[in-house]
């Protein structure tokens, strides 16, 4: 059995899990059997596996790289997650004809009925609404699939435990679009959610930390070296620019500078010392612009800078 077991362990997948019975093996899956067992002692520890690789079987390369899992993946970003079907508003059969007017009108009625049936309660009700105004949002942020996905399961966890009552749900959404941002370290700031989102900054933030306290999401402070490349793209800044300005900003969280500061505000600053270090001179007003801070903003931080790192200017 234990040999068998070996040879079972060249295509199954290892999990680092010290066998507790032996203590000498780890426990593997045996895809074959649906089995959970110890590559030493061969104990099972779980039964009827579920599998959820493809449907098909493949005996040779050819067959493998010919045949795909039927059905489009998975996704969060739709209320029934893409499992249900849809009857296309084209009126045309399979071959691509127009249909006959007495089956139009039945096509029709089909399709009022599946748009209702796909939403039956009220719970989808507001996954499809609030999942839609999130893909707008998304969409408008340029946020990319893995990012749309993370917000999407934030924003149904809320949903589960009830969080929606008594909250807007566009709040709700792009909180938890932030949340997302947060999480997946791509940085956005409040004030760019709230210019494509439907409510206010000050409703987003209110919403962003009820759920993440409620949901325990534990995002960590977004790091003001997150913004150099999106601010500096902005203002044409050259590589070397944004080399300078990163060193500014790791000697400054050495010595505590950044910390109890806005991220936004302090990246502006350093590109703005760096600029003016490289000869790359951008105004205060520019760069406040682009990072949608305030001019006094990016002033005093870059004096802050400047004194505390101990920077000198060249004069011209």
């Amino acid at each position: 059995m234990v040999e068998n077991v070996k040879e079972i362990n060249i295509k199954a997948r290892e999990e680092r899990e010290l066998c507790t019975e032996c203590q000498e093996g780890y426990f593997v899956v045996d895809e074959v059997r649906g089995e959970k067992i110890c590559s030493n002692c061969g104990l099972v520890v779980k039964s009827k596996i579920v599998d959820l690789g493809p449907e098909w079987r493949a005996f040779d390369s050819d067959q493998k790289k010919k045949r795909t899992r039927v059905g489009a993946p998975i996704t969060y970003t739709i209320h029934d997650k893409g499992l249900s079907t849809m009857i296309d508003f084209r009126d045309r059969d399979s071959f691509g004809r127009k249909i006959t007017p007495k089956m139009k009108a039945k096509v029709y009625r089909y399709r009022k009925w599946q748009r209702r049936i796909r939403v039956s309660d009220a719970m989808e009700r507001n996954l499809t609404f609030a999942l839609t105004e999130l893909d707008r949002m998304a969409s408008a942020l340029t946020l990319p699939k893995n990012l749309k996905e993370r917000s999407s399961k934030i924003y149904r966890a809320a949903v589960r435990k009830h969080l929606i009552r008594g909250r807007s749900i566009e709040g709700v959404a792009a909180a938890s679009i932030y949340a997302g941002c947060r999480l997946c370290k791509i940085p956005r700031t409040l004030s760019e959610i709230a210019d494509v989102a439907r409510v206010d900054k000050r409703e987003i933030h209110r919403c962003y930390r009820f759920i993440s306290q409620k949901l325990s999401l534990n995002a960590v402070p977004t790091s003001p070296l997150e913004y150099i490349s999106r601010f500096a793209s902005g203002l044409k800044l050259s590589g070397d620019c944004q080399k300078t300005a990163r060193k500014i900003l790791r000697a400054a969280d050495q010595r505590g500078l950044t910390s109890g500061r806005g991220p936004t505000g302090v990246a502006a600053a350093a590109l703005y010392l760096a600029s003016v270090l490289q000869n790359e001179r951008r105004t205060q007003r520019d760069i406040a612009k682009i990072a949608k801070v305030t001019e006094v903003t990016v002033r005093n931080r870059f004096k802050e800078l400047m004194y505390k790192l101990n920077i000198k200017i060249p004069e011209e």
